[in-house]
């Protein structure tokens, strides 16, 4: 009898010890299969701006709208729409033969004066000379060294050079054509700088500088460094606004005058601060946190930000560098939940 009751409490105590390393190995497993697949990234130090963003519209500085000068008719044109032009570089050329004529005439005019001035001149006899004659033909031969550089002047405007170094924007005639006085006959621009034209509210005057640092992002989501060239001393009644203009590099001719761009401009810099990914960052009941993995769990963090650039934020208050911060997953997330930690690739199959 008592061999039975020794054996049947061996046997208990055999199967509870069974039970509960069967107990504690399930839980085990429950606790990881409820954990929560996160993407997670580690804090550093870097560099965070300032910015106010608003938009503008592009202008070239340079630009240049040539006239004829002359009338007559357009012998040849040496440029297209789109031709790049240095200053002084042939663009048309106008039929110059009456001024050609007209400046013949003038320099024989010219001639005829200068010989019977100097015959006079050469005269033994003085007396035969009145002052009056030879003041009148002095008075002549200037008149007729002024039409005969006129003549000449007008030669030389037959052919139509370019003011600046720059684009041929636009052509407004046709070989053949018949040029009027004053026509406009090409539209040249210079666009190796670009302004950018940026009207502000008033609030921010006091934030800009001549020489501060901006940035321009074109509709193809190019971004190009600029800087404030002017800003205008007076502030539009009518809006509120002043004027402020940019200097925009532009060598690569990326950009075009009368585009309308998105505009950057950057107030202050914070160096060596901790920033992480602004997708980190949760607002729960108003409030700002991240969480920190720790020991396989993530802990909630309630942090400050400062300034946001781009894709990543500043931390002013709530985490150290080095520490390991949830970048994705976040939003399925408890304080104290269990995590693990995957790659981007795994995290979107469990997802």
């Amino acid at each position: 009898m008592k061999r039975n009751l020794t054996y049947t409490l061996s046997t208990v105590l055999l199967l509870g010890s069974l039970a509960s390393g069967c107990s504690e190995q399930q839980q085990e497993e429950e606790q990881q299969a409820f954990a929560i697949p996160v993407e997670t990234s580690i804090v550093t130090q870097g560099q965070v701006s300032s910015f106010y963003a608003t938009t503008a519209t592009l202008e070239a500085p340079q630009e240049a709208h040539v006239v004829s000068r002359i009338a007559g008719l357009i012998e040849t044109l040496q440029v297209e729409e789109g031709d790049r032009v240095n200053k002084g570089q042939l663009l048309a050329v106008i039929d110059s033969r009456r001024q050609r004529y007209e400046l013949d005439k003038a320099e024989a005019e010219v001639q005829i004066i200068e010989q019977e001035l100097n015959r006079l001149k050469k005269m033994n006899n003085r007396e035969f000379v009145s002052a009056d004659a030879m003041a009148k033909l002095e008075f002549n031969l200037q008149a007729a060294k002024a039409r005969r550089d006129l003549a000449k002047l007008q030669v030389e405007e037959s052919q139509i050079r370019s003011p600046i170094d720059g684009v041929v924007a636009k052509r407004f005639v046709k070989q053949g054509n018949m040029a009027k006085e004053f026509e406009e006959l090409f539209y040249l621009v210079n666009q190796d700088e670009l302004y950018g034209i940026v009207n502000l509210p008033e609030q921010q005057l006091s934030s800009l500088r001549i020489g501060q640092e901006a940035e321009v992002i074109s509709s193809r989501q190019q971004q190009v460094a600029a800087k404030v060239l002017r800003i205008s001393p007076v502030v539009e009644a009518t809006s509120g606004t002043f004027k402020v203009t940019l200097s925009i590099p532009n060598q690569d001719a990326s950009l075009k005058a009368g585009m309308f761009t998105r505009v950057e401009l950057r107030y202050d810099t914070h160096d060596n601060v901790i920033v992480v990914p602004y997708n980190a960052v949760i607002n729960q009941d108003d409030r700002k946190a991240l969480y920190v993995i720790e020991e396989g769990k993530a802990q909630r963090r309630e942090v400050k930000l400062g300034y946001r650039q781009d894709d990543k934020v500043e931390i002013t208050e709530g985490i150290s560098p080095g520490e390991q911060v949830v970048v994705r997953g976040q939003h399925n997330l408890k304080d104290q939940s269990l995590v693990e930690v995957i790659a981007p690739l795994d995290l979107a199959k469990a997802n």
